[in-house]
């Protein structure tokens, strides 16, 4: 049975596809979903969130969110969501040393400081994923031990 994913945003639907395996940055970790999961209603972080259907491995830049887990179906309501191949790499460059000056400079001011920490998980997060692009697609997700099989193997 596969497991329905939709992925989305305020914006826009990013994604609406039958997978095999969803693995998501949960805020206390990653979290791997299968067909056939229990219920789960959970909040996401910035990070990388991996779609495995078949033998490929698709990934996106999630900035946070929630996730919604049904046996045959999984919601990601993401604050901001961007496939791997949509990342303006040079783009997310800029905007982590932007981050990392605002960081040095040690405002006083404490809405600044989570501002230019939350622009740096970000592009961050954008940069590790566009780059993951860049090396190829089709390795394993992440979660993935050697030798340990998933019930799909």
């Amino acid at each position: 049975m596969p497991l329905r994913l939709d992925i989305v945003t305020v914006e826009r639907l990013v994604y609406s596809e039958d997978v095999d395996m969803v693995i998501a940055p949960g805020i206390e970790g990653q979290l791997g979903i299968l067909p056939h999961h229990a219920p789960l209603l959970t909040a996401l972080t910035f990070g990388e969130l991996q779609v495995k259907r078949g033998d490929e491995v698709e990934s996106f830049a999630i900035g946070g969110g929630f996730m919604e887990v049904q046996p045959d179906h999984v919601v990601v309501l993401a604050d901001t969501a961007e496939r791997a191949e949509e990342i303006d790499l040079a783009r997310a460059e800029a905007a982590r040393r932007r981050a990392e000056e605002r960081l040095r400079a040690r405002s006083r001011n404490d809405v600044d400081f989570a501002r230019a920490h939350a622009a740096l998980r970000r592009s961050l997060t954008r940069i590790k994923v566009a780059e993951a692009r860049r090396r190829g697609r089709g390795r394993r997700p992440e979660t993935k031990r050697p030798g340990v099989k998933t019930p799909s193997e």
